[in-house]
């Protein structure tokens, strides 16, 4: 009887230290729980946004000593640029890049004025200020915590003939994206512009459905637009941002060390990404030459006489005193 006693015990005591030790890596593991970052863009896996985001999950990982991982999900995954700002809004989706802001806030949209910046260096410079870090704080009321501007880049003018003066442009049809600013743009200029989707686009050239596009280079070179639109007048007439976002109540989940970690390779992410954009649009150019594109430079001086009524619109929508401040800061850096 005793020895039956005894075992019993010691099968008890066993068992109540296995069930404590499991308990304890149980809670153990839930203090260092890994936290996974859903990222979505729309570029395609080769591109330099994707080498950007790369880095970027690598630095986090590195910095958080593997707290914080970043799953990326490239090439419009889980959805186009549009479904990606909502889902980021809604949670479903932690970190997004691209180009479509009404979820976000219109107002980020300033920054695409016609002819509002001269060059890359005059961007990044605006992009750094006070008021370019005050435009970077838009958003924060409907969720989202911005991390950032990657160049989506300049986009030019690109058709079958050189674009030298406005008059080139009347009455031609054109395709843009949907954006306010673009449309509002090209209708001063005298096109006609038509809202066709991206992966359309190649095939509207080439059934002349639009003569014109009005891409960025790389776009222009990826795509090979090219092929049915033989001349590039680079003009500059337009800055586009991939404006990078988080969800700030996913942001606020994180401890304060990867919190910092997130914002710090963010900023690293950025300034690699800005160095490695002349080189890309070099080399880009030289491609395009090589397959036998004409690659012009646009005196825009004529245009930007046009798009006056551009920014008087746009006041009106967000307000005088942004669009006035943004461009005077333009103008200083």
């Amino acid at each position: 009887m005793f020895h039956t006693v005894h075992f019993r015990y010691r099968n008890f005591r066993a068992t109540l230290v296995a069930g404590m030790l499991g308990l304890s890596s149980v809670l153990g593991g839930a203090a260092h729980a890994e936290t996974v970052l859903r990222l979505a863009h729309a570029s395609a896996p080769k591109s330099l946004i994707n080498q950007a985001v790369q880095r970027f999950a690598a630095e986090v990982s590195e910095m958080t000593k593997g707290s914080v991982k970043v799953q990326i999900f490239p090439n419009a995954q889980l959805g186009d640029e549009g479904p990606i700002a909502d889902g980021v809004g809604a949670g479903s989706i932690d970190i997004g890049l691209g180009g479509a802001v009404d979820a976000i806030d219109p107002r980020l949209n300033v920054l695409s004025l016609p002819f509002l910046f001269r060059d890359a260096d005059n961007v990044h410079k605006f992009l750094d200020s006070a008021e370019g870090q005050k435009v970077q704080q838009f958003g924060q009321d409907r969720g989202y915590l911005m991390l950032g501007a990657l160049d989506s880049g300049f986009r030019q003018f690109a058709t079958n003939k050189p674009i030298a003066v406005p008059g080139d442009l009347a009455g031609v049809k054109i395709r843009t994206p949907p954006n306010p600013v673009i449309l509002a743009t090209m209708k001063q200029l005298g096109a006609l512009a038509e809202s066709i989707p991206f992966g359309q686009v190649y095939t509207a050239l080439q059934s002349r459905v639009v003569a014109a596009v009005e891409p960025e280079m790389r776009d222009y070179y990826d795509s090979r637009w090219f092929e049915v639109a033989k001349n590039l007048s680079v003009s500059n007439y337009i800055w586009t941002a991939n404006w990078w976002y988080m969800n700030k109540g996913k942001f606020a989940k994180l401890r304060p060390e990867e919190q910092a970690a997130v914002k710090k390779s963010a900023a690293d992410t950025v300034a690699w990404y800005r160095g490695e954009l002349s080189k890309t649009y070099a080399e880009t150019q030289k491609k395009l030459e090589e397959k036998g594109v004409k690659v012009s430079t646009v005196n825009t001086t004529p245009f930007v006489a046009l798009v006056a009524p551009v920014y008087t619109t746009f006041s009106r929508e967000w307000g005088a005193d942004l669009v006035t401040s943004v461009k005077q800061a333009a103008s200083a850096n």
